[in-house]
């Protein structure tokens, strides 16, 4: 059987599982980095592809799972690879690539290892074709291949190089610390914010984590508007993306208004944001505003407030990063309020005078950093 692979950021599998499940696939188990899965009942893998992609919010990508094989010498590696169905995905005129990794593996080169599972792909798609030269001037198919402790697990991405699931489309521009918009999600899904409650971020900059709240709020999926390199793959057909979107459109909360705040102490940020907010189509139900922390006005007695200051490290001034954290403190104490705070600073609890009811191990981009909960 054939699985489909979401990948995850380290600590946000929980967040892809639950969305994975939410969605109705199938088959569904979980592993560092990745959540494996099948399509749902009655639906075809073609249809699954474009599902995923079009609705996963915290993922980072889908892949096709070609197969998981022992590999300890480049031998084995080519034999197995080569008997796998290479030939039922990628056509005669194909553009392939081949990306690599080695973790506590026997095959650590990992130059090697992509040089020999192309030539396996190569040699099995001779067979398949009949042909000795391949022009790859068709559509592009991206294979990796991960060796982790002698086990080699081989996939293609369904989005393609450098198309990752977080560049939704909306972020033309952003500030010089951006979070990708998939770890912004799953900080939200963590919150477990419904789209109704009150939401706000009194560190917004480009303004990442209050339109993803919106794009919740109105049900709009995620990968609505952009392009993925599958959709060029003659085995998917046209229809299906056509559906698929039509089905997503007609998903769309457009009456929904929900009550979602976000503000910065940098006025450029904040037109940064509010221009962000109109390409994501959110723009009429965020208000963004210009204003410092310590002057933050919480719309509400409750609500859910999700942070990603700007950190002591990003800062290059630890005791600004503190004066920031007591400031947050300030604004939140004695409230109602759900207050959740990102940050590598191992001196924020002490700084925000108040220890969290919760912490969870996270890495935003190559940053570990932890994500203190406050209900």
């Amino acid at each position: 059987m054939i699985y489909l692979i979401a990948t995850a950021a380290f600590g946000l599998e929980a967040s892809v599982k639950r969305e994975v499940t939410d969605l109705g696939f199938t088959d569904i188990s979980c592993a560092d980095g990745r959540v494996e899965f099948s399509p749902g009942k009655g639906e075809s893998l073609e249809a699954a592809i474009v599902r995923a992609n079009l609705w996963l919010r915290c993922a980072d990508r889908v892949l096709v799972k070609m197969g998981t094989f022992a590999a300890t010498t480049f031998d084995s590696l080519f034999e197995q690879t080569k008997a796998l169905p290479w030939g039922d995905w990628i056509t005669s005129d194909g553009k392939f690539t081949v990306t690599g990794k080695s973790v506590k593996s026997g095959l650590y080169s990992v130059p090697d290892v992509q040089a020999i599972v192309k030539k396996a792909v190569v040699e099995k798609l001779k067979q398949k074709y009949g042909i000795s030269w391949f022009a790859e001037t068709g559509a592009e198919y991206t294979i990796q291949v991960s060796l982790l402790k002698d086990m080699a697990t081989l996939t293609i991405d369904t989005a393609g190089t450098g198309n990752a699931l977080h560049k939704r489309g909306y972020r033309a521009r952003a500030n010089d610390a951006p979070m990708k918009e998939t770890m912004a999600a799953a900080l939200i899904d963590l919150a477990r914010y419904n789209g109704e409650q009150h939401f706000i971020d009194p560190c917004c900059g480009s303004g990442t984590l209050p339109i993803e709240a919106a794009l919740i709020a109105r049900n709009i999926a995620p990968g609505l508007n952009r392009k993925f390199a599958c959709e060029k793959w003659p085995q998917i057909p046209k229809a299906v993306w056509k559906n698929a979107r039509a089905s997503a459109y007609g998903a769309i909360r457009t009456e929904s208004m929900p009550p979602i705040f976000g503000a910065d102490k940098d006025p450029a940020a904040v037109e940064l944001a509010r221009a962000n907010a109109e390409l994501a189509g959110v723009d009429d139900c965020i208000t963004f505003e210009h204003r410092h922390v310590a002057d933050t006005i919480l719309p509400a007695e409750k609500g859910i407030a999700i942070v990603n200051p700007p950190y002591g490290e990003r800062l290059g001034q630890v005791k600004e990063a503190e004066r920031l954290y007591g400031e947050l403190g300030k604004v939140f104490s004695r409230t109602k309020w759900n207050v959740y705070v990102i940050t590598p600073d191992e001196f924020f609890e002490a700084a925000y005078k108040k220890k969290a009811r919760a912490k969870r191990k996270l890495f935003n981009g190559m940053i570990k950093v932890d994500y203190y909960q406050y209900f």
